[in-house]
This record gives C-alpha cells, sequence and structure tokens, in this order.
C-alpha cells in the first residue's frame, strides 16, 4: 500500500467516526431534550431551563460538519490526483457526483434540523422564549430523524469518495497500459 492509500484509510476511518460520534450524539440529546414537564408559565411569561441536549446538539453539529468537510476532502484529493486535463470538457454527471449532491442536501437539512432543535433546549427565560417571546419545546423525534440525515450525509459522502477513487485507479491503470504498448 503506498502512501497516499494510507491517508486515505486513515481520512476514510476518521469520517466513519465522527459520523457515528455525531449519530450517537443526536440520539443521546432526542433523551435529554426539555420537555413539557420542564415548562413553567406565569401569566403570559413562560420559562425552560437549559437541558442537556443544548451541549450535545453542538457536539453533534460540530462532529458532523467537521465529517462532511473531510469526507469532501477524500472527494477532492481523488478527482485532482494525477489529472493533468489539455482541456476542459464537459461530462455527464457521474454518480460520484450523484451521492455528493446527496451528501451537502442531507447535511444542509441535518444542520438545520440539529441547529434548531438544538437552539431550542438552550434557557429560555422569563419574558425572552425562543421566539417572539414564547417557549419552544422540541418535538419527539427531530433529534432521531436528525441522527438519521448524519449516517446518510457521512455514508453518501463515502461512497462518492470511493467512487471517485475507484474512477481515479482506472484511469491511472489506463494510462499505464496505454504507454506500455
Amino acid at each position: 500500500m503506498e502512501r497516499n492509500q494510507y491517508g486515505f484509510v486513515l481520512i476514510f476511518s476518521v469520517v466513519i467516526a465522527l459520523g457515528l460520534v455525531s449519530f450517537s450524539l443526536c440520539f443521546a440529546a432526542e433523551f435529554k431534550r426539555s420537555k413539557k414537564g420542564d415548562l413553567r408559565i406565569d401569566g403570559k411569561l413562560c420559562y425552560l431551563p437549559e437541558s442537556g441536549a443544548f451541549v450535545l446538539g453542538i457536539a453533534a453539529l460540530i462532529c458532523l460538519f467537521i465529517a462532511q468537510i473531510l469526507g469532501n476532502v477524500l472527494v477532492c484529493r481523488n478527482l485532482c490526483s494525477g489529472r493533468q486535463r489539455s482541456s476542459c470538457k464537459a461530462k455527464k454527471p457521474t454518480s460520484s457526483s450523484t451521492f455528493l449532491v446527496l451528501s451537502w442536501i442531507s447535511f444542509g437539512i441535518a444542520l438545520i434540523l440539529i441547529g434548531a432543535a438544538t437552539s431550542m433546549n438552550q434557557r429560555q427565560p422569563f419574558g425572552e422564549g425562543w421566539l417572539d417571546r414564547e417557549c419552544y419545546i422540541v418535538k419527539d423525534g427531530v433529534y432521531i430523524g436528525s441522527a438519521v440525515l448524519v449516517l446518510i450525509t457521512v455514508s453518501s459522502s463515502l461512497v462518492s469518495a470511493i467512487l471517485t477513487k475507484m474512477k481515479s485507479q482506472l484511469e491511472k491503470g489506463q494510462k499505464v497500459h496505454a504507454q506500455v504498448e
């Protein structure tokens, strides 16, 4: 295995680990989120204490963000490795591009869901609330849905990286055969 392969395997492993950590943190945040019983009402004013889901959600966001960036580094590294283009020709989208787009779409949705749910789990003092001076509680299953999106994001990013790696190795192999003949 050449040096380049070790880097690919290392980054690949880190992305998997970060994805699993982010998934686990989202799953744990579902059970630590604010509940209706935590809500205190004083007339028209409401109060919610900060829940453990706030810290877990922030950690899940950080892990997901780093995993997405590293997954895209793998894709770009494979696309740009050793390729010398004499001209820029338009190509049909490949399956790796499709997986990369799926990765970014699910990343964006997961980012919005985790971010909003985490924001709702911070302390909501009397008279301030989360939005328009009203207290909001995260619905059941939001963090679980986010955890599923994390898995989709990480797996589609890694599939895209694998496909680009295979394509780049195939192109290098064809170039070697062309030079030998």
